[in-house]
Order: C-alpha cells, then structure tokens, then sequence
C-alpha cells in the first residue's frame, strides 16, 4: 500500500500521520503550495498561530485552544521538514533536543536541587539557563532577548531580568 493510501486507511492519526502527511504534501507530486514554501515564506503563519493559541487561551476556549495548538503544531513540523528535506536536522532531533532541555532544566526534578515552591522552581530553570548559556549576569542575560519580539514583551523581558 502506498503512503497517501495508508494515510487515508488510518483509523486514527498521531505524530507520525502529521510527519507523513507534510512529508507527501512537499513530495514531487504533493501540494504546488506547499512545495514553494520557505522558512520565511512561512515566518508570518507561525508568529499568527501563537496568536490565535494566545486568543484561545485568553478566551478559555477549550475547543479553539486545541484546533490552534494544532496549527501551531503544524507549523513545527512543517519547518523541521524543510530542514530535514536539506539534511539539517528532523522533527525527532527537534523533540530530542527540547526532551534534554526539559531534563536539563529541571534539576529540581531531575536532579538533586530542591525546589519547595515555583519561585524556587523558576529559579532553578534560570539557574540552569544560565549555566548552560554560559551567561554570568543580566546583561549578558539581556543580549540575548530576541529583538524581534513585540515591544511590550521585550520591556517585560527586559525588567525580569533586570530585577
């Protein structure tokens, strides 16, 4: 059976479908769209599906939060294939890399750090950040806020880390 047939024939999908799908829809004989895109050719989807998440979140819309986490998630996986179709890097280095992170970053649950509430949880992530990014002080901590971020999340960024 071929992969579009086994696609269709699935009772139910996972991870693995959406991998499949995005790998058929930028094949030879997939989606002319689809195909023609670019990383930056996307850039503007991805930063508008944050922000229908953000409305669905901010309006405690169960059901709009999860169609939008799936757009979101889309979005993802739709970079990682491009980056995969150059040999780069694939959607499982993607979810390699963020699993490490999260252990790495949680040594108040992964490793010896006690952390008794969230400021003490919030502290050990930076804590562990900051080694990582081997950055020794807020400046430092403060260069590496993306400039491309909204104006009123960046001062925010900027006061935390200040503070």
């Amino acid at each position: 059976m071929d992969v579009k047939n086994e696609i269709l024939n699935r009772k139910k999908h996972d991870i693995d479908s959406l991998r499949q799908i995005m790998a058929c829809l930028r094949s030879e004989n997939g989606c002319p769209w689809d195909i023609a895109q670019t990383h930056k050719s996307i850039r503007a989807n991805l930063i508008e599906e944050t922000y229908e998440v953000v409305e669905a979140i901010d309006n405690d819309d169960r059901e709009l939060m999860k169609e939008e986490l799936g757009d979101l998630l889309l979005q993802i996986v739709f970079h990682a294939r491009m980056e995969e179709e150059q040999n780069n890097f694939s959607l499982d280095e993607v979810i390699e890399g963020i699993c490490q992170k999260l252990i790495r970053r949680h040594p108040h649950v992964f490793g010896s750090i006690d952390a008794k509430n969230e400021n003490e949880a919030l502290a050990a992530w930076d804590d562990a950040k900051k080694i990582e990014k081997n950055r020794k002080d807020a400046v430092e901590s403060m260069k590496a806020i993306p400039p491309s971020l909204p104006s009123l999340m960046k001062s925010e960024k900027v006061v935390k880390k200040a503070v």
